[in-house]
Formats: structure tokens, C-alpha cells, sequence
């Protein structure tokens, strides 16, 4: 059995950790860091993940070592959705014949249905998910647990706080049918500093949520937590926590629950805000309740109503508190030992019968004999072999180094018998400690691999999406940039010589034997190379848009009067719903030039994305003139990176230091006082969002109490817009001055303004002013919303999604984004200046259609503030079949959304008639004032991307592709005309013998060169002369020459290769009547068949008549 490893990544500035994918036949092991944008390296390195069923995390559980868990499930759960329909597929067809799908499953001879599904089913119907870490692994998979939500994959959490011990004879800590693991929990030198406990004044201060755990009566404990939690007296309040946290997570990735489901409740037991449906009893259909609600002023009438089902994630208020730990995982992994050779003579010399005894004694079982006695497997099998193995290590910092060392599984035979190899994940500095030094020299017989930040290259990682970039750094290099990289490793220190420093693509091989695989030419991107292969015709457009931007530069432009017209907006994902080759997921920063940075929403990978535009001085100017983070809603795609790049923000301005507890301010003049006194970042977000960080702060000090966690509710129908700053209200425009001078010298915004949209669950769209005018409208993912191009009125720039091309209308609506036309029609409706498109879907990777929009119907659907809390457990729209999801017995309800919900409006007539479009690409650097220029570059963009996708991954010169183009031409050619060719030969047949051309003649006249029709020039007998057709030239077309085999065929049939003794031609007199009559009765056809040749050579002009022609001439000559 092979089995190997495989790096999949090393730390660069967008990859923060080491993955490695441990391969066997049947399963696929991850191990390592599982951090951001991992997913989307298995994406571009083609690594398929459908048998992927167990993560092994190492290091610390802070984000950049789990960063990518979220997506990485969600991803796995799509992919076993899709592994199991096919399965079942499968079953169900080999139902119908149960005794060929036992021969295949089992030796046993049962043919029975009932037999055979207990054999098929378990290894398909439930894919289960392994993932193995250090403490805090559970909890934070549950904080998740509002925005991440997947059905069909059971998923258990094994958190390690020990490992294994002499107590328990050294036994792996978790074992399956391919491999032995031993965790290795490593504690830092130094004891952990955390936080005191909390008094139950604080708890409630630091989350002011609704209800806790612990608030839970034994029947209220939500979905499979209410079967999972103990009420005994003897279960401690560790383990009450690990069950309750069990009960979460398997509530988010294998429930029962649907949205289409409702349950039958009193009206004035429903909790708002919720969609309400009667039955209706004449005619027993289900429409939407219109009539007084629970929380308002009018009387309730006592009715049952029916409601959806809250989804499990939306019961659990709040999580059991935790506190960060240090704990730093790390595993020896070692493949089974594999038994030795089975001695068949011994086992019959003890007694066992030749059968299925031999087969029981090799897989390690033991049997019995004739006799009674029990033989071992021991007695019969050959000396075995111990499994490979290798030990994968993390050390995040010096601090753990004692902690590795001196542990005993190093100097136990149990445990390292076959471990001869050794990965070592090391944080910054670690690998210059020289107790390290010493104990990898002393590990003398093992093979070592080393990856550290300090030696590994900083390579491109994102191959695709890099290329994409250079090359449209070669179509406009004022708005793109080559990703910043640095392919040379540095050199370790002269006491790891040895060692081999890690890379993408080197294999650790564990059976047959144990080897390092480095491979001889790393696959790096040269970015020299993709620019010296950039196509000519595509340079040609780029170098006269330049040209042209120059003139248009000198002569002046309307962009005098833009107000800030040097912001740049930077676009950091420009893909929906996941990360792909090509783009990555949502994130857009935008640089106000005298007022500071902004962030709009910040999906997985947007501090990597910044690190390739900007240098390391770079990047900490921008964060230190970061002001604002937006994240417009709760679908992981828009804000699963946003935690790392806080941490980030709060090292810049804070440094190392850890802020824990501070005191929450429940005044409005402390707020004002501490926006004064205090470097903070505003966070503007819906409630649920603020406290997912929240939640996850007691998990990671990432800098959560130096935020300023906004709480911001949209505007709606009979709903004004509002912001809580833990729970004070704030704002630009509220009755106290100082809170407004406040807020707006703190974010360097004159106003935010935000409201509802059409997409999930509190999605908003925002529109931010600042004091010169500058105006920038967000539109996050909706559909187009009057309320806000209300708000975004006389917008200087307006960023909207426009996820489908014009063409997809049907699935723009069905999951609740906007197509190219509808986004830039909201545009025009607001009257902004300039629109930047972007999310798009990752099936796009040519530039979207831009339709006209002149006198078009745009139709506006907004929210009407009373949507149901129970669509939160959509998640990203272009991952699901339908967002708008009805009711299970909605048989009385049309499809979309309910009129109420709908605004129409007819032909725009607010339209900004030097409204200039532009379309967003990953790494785009665009001032404002460029954005009109941008559309003298797209003949050259629209060219590059109508290359074949052969032709873009390779770039090779356009001559040389026009040459293999028409080689490859006529190759076809040639193939068209050999299937013409056997055509005719088998269309002729019925007509007698075959020359060479495809025409009939009799054998005897093509023998003999005797016949009217083919005698030949010099007899004075041209046949085009007869059929009154002129002659050909010399150089006439002919037909298609045969096969060599073909043309043999036919000179022994012509006579060529026959005696003439041995032809049927030459037996006439021995033939007898029969066959003299057949003869006969077949020359006659064969005249009457030569006799229409003559008619259709008399008839046909052209190329019919010059083919038979050609065929005629060549037998004459």
C-alpha cells in the first residue's frame, strides 16, 4: 500500500501556516495549519477533497492557524453532498439486481436486498468529518453558529489536553484502518496569563445577549443538545460544557431542520419578528397572515397560526465563556505494521485445512484446529515490517521548545518504532534556539524538513489569479501591479545544514520505504516569463489605449469637479459565494485621501490580498490610517478574514500587549470620552456580526476591546435607522452635538447612512459622506433597492454587485443579487458619477456584458422589516438551490416574494447623464478620476480573455499558435476527407467492383483496358469528348488516395497480384449454367449502372461533374 505527504503550502504573506495532505487509496488526512486560503489553494493546485474525512490541526487555536475551517467545511459539506446523491443513485439502480452488487460487496452468498444495503449503505449514506485540535476547537466552531449551517455531514471535534501515557501502554490517541496517531498537547514554558474569572456583573457586561446555557431548563436545551446534555450530579462543569458546546455543532452541520417545515403555534405565543401563515378553511391553503401581530398596540385574536420552525443556530443566545489557550498541538502519525508473509506449510503442519482458515490467520486473526488449539496469527505469518511514520511538530514561539523536548514519547519504541521523518512548523525565531538545534541533531536518524517564515520563500501561491494579475499589469500598469513576491529561500543556520527547507510540492513517501521527495524544478511562477509571453495583437491594444489615456490626460477631462478625485479604491475579491483561481472572495478598501481608510466587507484572505499589493512598510501605514470596517451581512464569504485583520490593525497600534476586560462604557459622555482619548476602529455591522466577535474574543485577544463595535439597523418601512455602541445610541446626526463632532472627527465621516436590502437576513447597504462631498455608496449582495438609491442620491462613486450576466435573470432573483444591468440601473437611478462593478460569479471569467439601460423598467425590491429571523441559516445564495424558499404546504402561494414586498417604479428619469462604468478585477488600484479611462483599455482586456484557456495559461507567441492552429487544421482536414472517402467506398459497393477513384467498372474491362467507357486516349475514344465535357487541366483535383492496405486489396482483385489462372476470370469454361447465368445477369447491371455514369457526366456541372470527370480522364490516361 502507497502512502505519501505532500506539502500543499508553506508561510508566505497570504498563506500563514503549513498544510499537508496525507494521501492513502481510500482517504485523504489534512494536517497542519487550516488557515486562510487554504481552500482556494486546493482549488488552484486541482487537490480534490471529495475523500477528505479527517483534519488534523496543529499549533495554537488562534485564526491563523483555523482561519480556512469554516470554508473548508462548508466546502466539504457540498462536496459529500454530492458524493452521497451519487451513491445512492447507485444503490438504487443495483437494487434491481441484488446479486450482482453482492458479488461486488461480499463473498458471502446472500442475495437479499435487506443484505445487500447493509453492506452498501454505511460506506456512503453517512460521510462524517473528523477534525482534531487543541482546546477551544469546539467553541469556536459553535460561535459560527449563526452564519454557517450545512445539513448531511456529521461532524465530531476530538480536543486533546493530554496525550498518551506509560499508563495507558503508550496506545495511539486515535487510530482509524489506515493510520496510528499519537497528539502531542505542547504547554509554553511559561504558565498561561489569562484573565480572572468573571463575576456574573461582568459576564453580563461583556455579552448582554438574551438568554445563556446555563438560563436553559432541561426540556429547553435546543435540536441534538436538548439528547446530548447530562443532568446528573456527578457530571462536572467541564464536561457539561464540552456537551452542550457537541450539541451546537452538531445542530449546525447535521440537523434535521428545514425552512420549508412549519409547525402549527398560538398566535400570541410567536416571537417576533417572524412570517406568519393561515390555513385557510375553504379552500385548506396556505397564504400569509396580514392581521395583528405580538409587540403591537391592536388585540391579539385567539387563532392558531403556523410559523417556521427557528433554525438551531438562532435558539443559542449565548455560548458557555472560555478563555484563551496556549496549548500547542502537534502528532506523530504512523502508518499499521504490516504483517509478514503467510508460511502455508506451517499452517497445515499445525493443523489447519487449506481455505478460508489461511485467509482469517493473514488478516491478523486467530483460528482454531481440528484439534481444539488456537493458533496465532504469530505462528504462521513471517517477520512483519513496522508502518512508516512521520512526527509533524509546532512550535509557535521559543517558549515551547522545553515543552517538546522533554517529552517521552521521543525515547518510547512504542510510540517512534518507524518514525523517520520529522516536520517542523516553526514561528519566527524558533529555529535559532539551540536547545532545538541540538535535539533535531540528536534525532540523527530521521530526515528533517524545516518551515519557518525566516527560511521559506515567499512565493506566489495563487498561480492563476497571479498571472491574471501580471498580465493586466502589462495591459495598464497605472491600475495594476505585479503581486509582490520573493522566490529565493533563505539559508538555515549552519547546525540544520541538513535539513531540507520546506517547499510547495515536496512528498514525504511512507511506504515501501520512508523518503523526503524534493522535486527537481519547484513550480514557481516566473512573472518574467507570463509577460514575455503576452500575445502580440493583445500588447498592440494595450500600448494605443495607453496612447490614447495620454492624450485624453492632456487635453482634460470633466474630473476636475469630482469631489476627491485621487481616492483610490482598491479591489481586493471581486468573486461571490467562495474563493476560485481567479478571484477571491469580497473585500474593497478604500483610501480617502486627508480622512483615512475604509474597509467594505473583508472576506477570508483580504490581509493576504493586501500583502501582495503593498510592501510591509506599506501595509502598516495603511493600517494605521484604517477608520472604518464595514461588513454589510452575515455570509462567511464577506467577513471570515475580518478577524485576522483586526489583529492586525491592533499589533500596528497596540503592539503585543494584551488588553483584557476593559470597562464597557454605558454612558454616551464616556463613549465621547473615549473616542477622544483612544485609537479605536469602528466596526459598523448588524448585531449578530458584533457578537460573533465578541463571542470569539474570549476565545483569541485579536484586539476586540479596542474596537468600537457598531450595532447598525438598516432603515425600513416604519423603521428609522439606528447605531448602539454597546447599547448606548450613537450616531452623526443625534441630538447631541458632541456625539456627532465625536463620531465624525473619530471616522473622519460626515454621515453613514444604511439600510435594508433584499438578499438574507439584516443585509444592508451603506452610502458614507465625508466633508468635501465625496460620497461612496456600498451596495454589499441584494437586489435592486429603492431605498437604497434613496440614500445613495448624488453618490460620487457607487460600488454594486453584479453577480449574473442580463441572461440570468431568473437565478439574479432566485437567489437575491443583481445582474449587470439592474446594478448599473440602480446607479442611474441614484444619480452617482461613477460605478465600479464587482462580485461576480465564479463562473465569469471574461468581462460581463454591459447592456444599455436607456428608458429600461427597473424593478426595486426592498425589505418590509418584517422578515423572518429563521432565512439566517441561508448561507452564501450561490451555494444553495433557492433562497426564496416557501413553505413546505404552500400550495396556495405564487412563486418570488410576496407583492407587499415589491416596489415598482416605471422608466428611471433621474439619469447621470456622464455616468462613467467600470469593471472590477482582484488587485485593481483605481483613483476615482481614472475610472472614466478604465474603458479605453477594454478592447484589449476583451481580447486577452477571449483567448482559449490553453492559450492563457501558457501564453505562447502568437505565431506560433497561428502555426499549430493550422496544423491542426489540416490534421482535420485530412481525418474529414478519409471518413468521405470510406463513405463513398461503402456507397459504391452496391455498385460492383471498385477502381481506384470509387467508380464501377466491370473487372474484366479494367483487366484488358477494353470497354467503351475507359479506352484509353490514344485509341482516339476520350470519354470527355463523348460526354461533350471539356477536357481538365493537368493540374484538375483528383480524389483522395487510399490506405496502402486498401490499395493492395484492390491490385489482387484488379489482377495486379493474382496469377491469372487463379482469377474467377479466367474459369468461364468450367462454370456450369447457374453460374454463366449470374454472370450474365450481372454484366447486364453493371452496363446499365456505367450507361447512368454517362447521363450524370452529361448532366452535372461543376464539381460533381469534375469529380467524375477527373475519374474518367485518369483511366484513360
Amino acid at each position: 500500500m502507497k502512502a505519501n505527504a505532500t506539502f500543499l503550502t508553506t508561510p508566505t504573506v497570504d498563506t500563514s501556516g503549513t498544510s499537508l495532505l496525507l494521501h492513502f487509496d481510500d482517504k485523504r488526512y489534512l494536517i497542519g495549519n487550516v488557515h486562510e486560503g487554504l481552500q482556494r489553494i486546493c482549488t488552484e493546485s486541482g487537490t480534490r477533497l471529495g475523500r477528505l474525512t479527517d483534519l488534523l490541526l496543529t499549533g495554537t487555536t488562534e485564526w491563523k492557524n483555523i482561519g480556512g475551517v469554516m470554508g473548508m467545511i462548508l466546502t466539504l459539506a457540498d462536496v459529500m453532498q454530492v458524493v452521497v446523491r451519487t451513491a445512492n443513485e447507485a444503490l438504487r439502480q443495483s437494487q434491481t439486481n441484488p446479486r450482482a452488487l453482492n458479488q461486488q460487496t461480499s463473498p458471502q452468498k446472500d442475495d437479499t436486498k435487506e443484505k445487500t444495503c447493509e453492506i452498501v449503505s454505511p460506506e456512503f449514506k453517512q460521510p462524517k468529518l473528523t477534525i482534531h485540535g487543541g482546546l477551544n476547537l469546539l467553541q469556536t466552531l459553535a460561535t459560527a453558529r449563526r452564519f454557517i449551517f450545512r445539513k448531511g455531514l456529521p461532524t465530531e471535534v476530538n480536543e486533546y489536553t493530554h496525550g498518551s501515557s506509560p499508563e495507558q501502554d503508550w496506545k495511539p490517541t486515535w487510530m482509524d484502518h489506515n493510520v496510528r496517531v499519537w497528539a502531542m498537547p505542547i504547554n509554553p514554558e511559561l504558565p498561561a496569563q489569562r484573565p480572572e474569572e468573571l463575576t456574573d456583573k461582568d459576564a453580563s457586561l461583556i455579552s448582554p445577549l438574551k438568554r445563556s446555557f446555563s438560563s436553559y431548563s432541561e426540556g429547553e436545551v435546543p435540536g441534538n443538545a436538548q439528547e446530548t446534555v447530562q443532568r446528573s450530579a456527578d457530571i462536572t462543569a467541564e464536561e457539561q460544557k464540552s456537551q452542550i458546546l457537541r450539541g451546537v455543532v452538531s445542530d449546525m452541520f447535521n440537523s434535521d431542520w428545514r425552512l420549508d417545515a412549519l409547525f402549527e403555534t398560538p398566535l400570541a405565543e410567536v416571537k417576533m419578528p417572524a412570517t406568519i401563515f393561515v390555513r385557510k378553511p375553504e379552500t385548506n391553503k396556505i397564504e400569509i397572515y396580514s392581521g395583528p401581530v405580538p409587540g403591537g398596540d391592536e388585540s391579539l385574536p385567539d387563532i392558531t397560526v403556523l410559523v417556521r420552525k427557528p433554525w438551531p443556530g438562532a435558539l443559542v443566545a449565548e455560548l458557555p465563556r472560555t478563555t484563551p489557550s496556549r496549548i500547542s498541538m502537534s502528532y506523530i502519525i504512523r502508518n499499521h505494521p504490516q504483517r509478514g508473509r503467510f508460511d502455508p506449510k506451517k499452517a497445515k503442519s499445525l493443523g489447519i485445512p487449506e481455505g478460508n482458515l489461511f485467509g482469517i490467520l493473514t488478516r491478523g486473526d486467530p483460528v482454531r484446529n481440528d484439534k481444539g488449539e488456537t493458533i496465532l496469527p504469530e505462528q504462521v505469518l513471517g517477520e512483519g515490517k513496522p508502518g512508516g511514520g512521520f512526527a509533524m511538530i509546532d512550535l509557535p514561539s521559543v517558549d515551547y521548545v522545553p515543552g517538546l523536548i522533554t517529552r517521552e514519547e521521543w525515547k518510547t519504541q512504542e510510540v517512534m518504532l518507524g518514525v523517520e521523518a520529522v516536520v517542523w512548523n516553526l514561528g519566527p525565531g524558533v529555529a535559532n534556539d539551540l536547545r532545538l538545534q541540538a535535539f533535531i541533531k540528536g534525532l540523527d536518524s530521521c530526515k528533517h524538513v524545516i518551515s519557518s517564515p525566516d527560511f521559506c520563500a515567499n512565493y506566489l501561491t495563487m498561480d492563476s489569479a497571479s498571472a491574471a494579475a501580471v498580465r493586466h499589469n502589462r495591459i495598464d500598469p497605472e491600475r495594476f501591479d505585479i503581486p509582490l513576491h520573493d522566490n529565493r529561500a533563505r539559508a538555515l543556520p549552519e547546525a540544520l545544514s541538513s535539513c531540507t527547507i520546506a517547499h510547495r510540492g515536496i512528498e514525504i513517501q511512507l511506504e515501501p520505504e520512508v523518503k523526503i521527495k524534493t522535486p527537481s524544478f519547484p513550480e514557481i511562477l516566473n512573472t518574467a516569463e507570463v509577460l514575455q509571453r503576452m500575445p502580440k495583437n493583445v500588447i498592440s491594444l494595450a500600448d494605443a489605449a495607453k496612447s490614447q489615456v495620454v492624450s485624453l490626460e492632456r487635453a482634460g477631462t470633466d474630473d476636475q469637479d469630482l469631489p476627491s478625485p485621487d481616492t483610490e479604491i482598491i479591489t481586493l475579491g471581486t468573486g461571490s459565494a467562495l474563493p476560485s483561481k481567479y478571484r477571491n472572495v469580497s473585500g474593497t478598501l478604500v483610501r480617502v485621501p486627508g480622512f483615512g481608510s475604509y474597509l467594505l466587507d473583508c472576506g477570508e484572505n483580504t490581509l493576504g490580498q493586501l500583502s501582495r499589493i503593498y510592501s510591509s512598510e506599506e501595509l502598516r501605514e495603511v493600517l494605521r490610517d484604517l477608520k472604518v470596517i464595514w461588513i454589510s451581512h452575515m455570509h462567511g464569504d464577506h467577513h471570515l478574514g475580518i478577524t485576522s485583520l483586526i489583529k492586525a490593525w491592533y499589533r500596528e497600534m497596540y503592539g503585543n500587549a494584551e488588553i483584557y476586560g476593559l470597562e464597557r462604557q454605558t454612558r454616551s459622555e464616556d463613549l465621547i470620552e473615549v473616542m477622544k482619548q483612544q485609537k479605536r476602529l469602528f466596526v459598523f455591522s448588524e448585531p449578530a456580526m458584533i457578537q460573533w466577535l465578541r463571542e470569539y474574543s474570549q476565545i483569541e485577544d485579536f484586539g476586540y476591546d479596542r474596537l468600537a463595535p457598531i450595532e447598525t439597523y438598516g432603515a425600513v418601512p416604519e423603521q428609522a435607522a439606528k447605531m448602539l455602541w454597546d447599547g448606548v445610541q450613537v450616531g452623526f446626526n443625534t441630538a447631541n452635538p458632541l456625539m456627532n463632532e465625536s463620531m465624525q472627527a473619530a471616522t473622519g465621516l460626515s454621515d453613514l447612512a444604511a439600510v435594508n436590502v433584499t438578499h438574507c437576513y439584516n443585509a444592508k447597504a451603506v452610502s458614507m459622506t465625508f466633508p468635501t462631498g465625496f460620497k461612496l455608496s456600498f451596495s454589499g449582495d441584494c437586489r435592486p433597492s429603492r431605498g437604497f438609491a434613496e440614500i445613495g442620491r448624488g453618490s460620487t462613486v457607487l460600488i454594486h454587485e453584479a453577480t449574473f450576466d442580463d441572461e440570468l435573470l431568473g437565478d439574479a432573483f432566485a437567489k437575491n443579487h443583481c445582474t449587470t444591468s439592474e446594478a448599473i440601473g440602480v446607479g442611474y437611478a441614484m444619480g452617482a458619477r461613477r460605478i465600479l462593478l464587482t462580485h461576480f460569479s465564479q463562473r465569469y471569467q471574461k468581462l460581463p456584458k454591459m447592456e444599455a439601460v436607456d428608458n429600461w423598467e427597473l424593478q426595486f425590491e426592498d425589505p418590509t422589516g418584517k422578515e423572518d429571523p429563521a432565512s439566517m441559516a441561508q448561507v452564501e445564495a450561490d451555494t444553495t438551490e433557492n433562497t426564496n424558499h416557501a413553505p413546505e404546504d404552500a400550495s396556495g402561494l405564487e412563486g418570488g416574494p410576496p407583492e407587499s414586498q415589491i416596489r415598482r417604479i416605471g422608466s428611471l428619469s433621474t439619469i447621470a447623464t456622464d455616468t462613467k462604468v467600470a469593471v472590477a478585477f482582484d488587485l485593481m488600484r483605481i483613483k476615482v478620476k481614472d475610472i472614466a479611462l478604465q474603458e479605453n483599455f477594454t478592447p484589449a482586456f476583451v481580447k486577452l480573455y477571449d483567448l482559449p484557456e490553453k492559450q492563457k495559461q501558457t501564453m505562447v507567441d502568437p505565431e506560433v499558435q497561428a502555426a499549430k492552429k493550422q496544423a491542426a487544421l489540416k490534421q482535420k482536414l485530412a481525418k474529414k476527407a478519409e471518413r468521405d472517402r470510406h463513405r463513398r467506398h461503402r456507397k459504391q459497393q452496391s455498385l460492383g467492383s471498385l477502381t481506384e477513384d470509387g467508380i464501377s467498372k466491370p473487372v474484366d474491362a479494367l483487366k484488358t483496358g477494353t470497354g467503351s467507357l475507359f479506352q484509353s486516349k490514344e485509341a482516339g475514344k476520350d470519354p470527355a469528348s463523348r460526354s461533350g465535357v471539356p477536357p481538365r487541366s493537368a493540374d484538375s483535383a483528383t480524389f483522395p488516395i487510399s490506405s496502402p492496405f486498401q490499395n493492395e486489396h484492390r491490385e489482387r482483385r484488379l489482377g495486379g497480384g493474382v496469377p491469372e489462372d487463379e482469377t474467377s476470370c479466367s474459369n468461364e469454361a468450367n462454370e456450369g449454367p447457374r453460374v454463366k447465368r449470374r454472370r450474365s445477369q450481372k454484366q447486364e447491371r453493371r452496363d446499365a449502372r456505367i450507361a447512368e455514369l454517362h447521363e450524370l457526366l452529361a448532366k452535372n456541372e461543376g464539381d460533381e461533374g469534375s469529380r467524375l470527370h477527373d475519374a474518367m480522364a485518369m483511366y484513360n490516361s
